[in-house]
């Protein structure tokens, strides 16, 4: 059978560390890893940055330093124009003006966006320092770095606003083309705001519905929902292949859309540099104290260094862990909430500790926290690297994962691979992912939250805790790339199959 190519979607890869940024660079290393099956590309877009993209890198007319010349141009777009001021500010408006209506029009005419060819082995640093090397260990820079990318120009916002402007009552949003001729697959991990040239399945990575169902948990709230909504529903009108990383996430889906038939699960990929590691509890505290969020915490980080030397020094140091971005739906203030509970009773000298950049109206879980950083109780970390954050899933007392909404959820998964106790809440999605390993409590009850981490860290809970600790290898093994690629291989070759059993039909008729 000839090898399937196959474009992926590395936007997603610019945006952080965990949720669908680290999916992407992990599906990403994985597919790159079977080399011999597929060829794989990634396609490289910004979120609102217009881009460099060398159409032509191919040409013959180029010299080949000329051709090196323009994907550098490409490396410095990425980082977008350095002039302020209000001069500059007006020339950005006129030609985003200019530009979505000059893309309206090629709509219209359905004249798709050409990729720019980038060969990421001569940008190897900035291929693998801004996209990968948040999730991958350095052993597999070379796997990530010698693929070839594509270079899409319009940012992805743009993508989306060409789209919802063409939005009228008497048709519906027309996006943009891009030409994927040389493609079997392009997969695209949240709804892409585009169609691909015939012969290419759209592949819809799809990880959540929060945007339609839970609007009042994210941000930019009116942008977001009519983004991920039509563009979704333009997926499935023109036929995209949908892979939900969840039963769950599967199931809110076909709340919105009847595409049962175009439907199926593979979960995410969990990282291999989460494993009992051989570490102390002093390491622990080490990365704690280093990894302290410093514009967060910043007027209390003389305060909070001191605690943690104090700390380090008698070895006493029992935490909670959450990790996770700072946003309504991770519901942090419950987790904040059942602590306090502990904290005033059964377990005062129980430490929290978060990490986890700011995400979208992080105000008001700040505000929580402040009262406890000043005295050294909570810490709010930021930028752990998965070798320091394994340390701290290891020595944690337990890590808890207490959201409302989740696609998947990584945190519980990283926690039982490196030996740790896990209690989530009790949404379906943890039911589906975490089974058994887990001890579930309601999700909007503190009281209930305290009370399951109090019963599972005491005496009473010890047998119960060592049987969810044993559960958690068999469960959160479930998710290792040898489980979860053999999963893609299965959906490439049933596509690939089915497409060859149907062009013979249209040959036989």
């Amino acid at each position: 059978m000839t090898r399937a190519r196959i474009l992926l979607d590395l936007k997603p890869a610019l945006d952080g560390y965990a949720g669908i940024p680290q999916e992407s660079r992990l599906l990403f290393a994985g597919l790159r890893s079977l080399d011999d099956k597929y060829d794989i590309e990634g396609l490289l877009q910004h979120g609102s940055e217009t881009l460099v993209a060398d159409i032509l890198a191919e040409n013959t007319n180029f010299s080949p330093a000329e051709k090196l010349l323009q994907q550098s141009k490409s490396v410095v777009s990425f980082y977008g124009s350095k002039r302020k001021g209000f001069p500059a500010k007006v020339k950005k408006e006129i030609n985003k003006y200019l530009t979505i209506k000059r893309l309206l029009w090629q709509a219209i005419k359905g004249q798709p966006l050409g990729l720019g060819l980038f060969e990421a082995n001569r940008f190897d640093d900035f291929i693998w320092s801004n996209f990968f090397s948040k999730t991958l260990n350095p052993t597999q820079r070379h796997l990530v770095t010698t693929a070839n990318h594509r270079v899409l120009r319009t940012s992805r916002r743009t993508l989306h606003e060409v789209g919802l402007r063409g939005f009228s009552r008497f048709h519906n949003p027309r996006y943009l083309s891009v030409d994927t001729r040389n493609y079997n697959f392009f997969i695209a991990h949240t709804p892409f705001p585009g169609r691909v040239s015939p012969g290419t399945n759209l592949v819809i990575r799809y990880h959540d519905a929060v945007p339609i169902l839970m609007p009042h948990t994210i941000g930019d709230k009116a942008f977001h929902q009519a983004s991920h909504y039509y563009a979704l529903r333009d997926n499935v009108e023109s036929g995209a292949w949908f892979v939900c990383n969840s039963e769950a996430t599967r199931g809110d889906l076909l709340k919105l859309f009847d595409v049962d038939s175009r439907t199926m699960v593979i979960p995410n990929i969990v990282s291999g540099d989460y494993f009992p590691d051989e570490s102390t509890r002093t390491q622990a505290l080490k990365v704690i104290q280093n990894r302290i969020h410093r514009e967060t915490d910043k007027p209390f980080s003389n305060a909070v260094n001191l605690a943690l030397v104090l700390q380090e020094s008698n070895k006493s140091f029992d935490y909670l862990l959450m990790v996770s971005t700072l946003e309504p739906r991770k519901n942090h203030q419950l987790l904040v909430a059942a602590w306090e509970r502990l904290k005033y009773t059964s377990m005062p000298d129980l430490k929290l500790v978060i990490v986890g950049g700011q995400g979208w109206e992080y105000q008001p879980i700040l505000e929580k926290f402040r009262p406890w950083i000043e005295q050294g109780e909570l810490f709010h970390l930021s930028n752990v690297p998965s070798n320091e954050l394994r340390v701290l899933y290891k020595h944690a007392a337990a890590t808890i994962c207490p959201s409302v909404a989740e696609g998947f959820d990584y945190s519980g998964i990283e926690a039982m691979r490196c030996g740790g106790l896990v209690l989530a809440s009790d949404i379906p999605v943890h039911r589906e992912i975490y089974g058994e390993a887990s001890v579930y409590f309601d999700p909007y009850d503190p009281g209930h939250a305290a009370e399951k981490i109090s019963h599972l860290l005491g005496d009473v809970g010890r047998p119960e805790a060592l049987s969810i600790k044993q559960a958690a290898a068999t469960v959160s093994g479930k998710y290792t790339p040898q489980n979860i690629l053999p999963q893609w291989e299965e959906f490439f070759i049933r596509r690939m199959e089915a497409e060859k059993m149907s062009k013979l039909n249209i040959k036989g008729n």
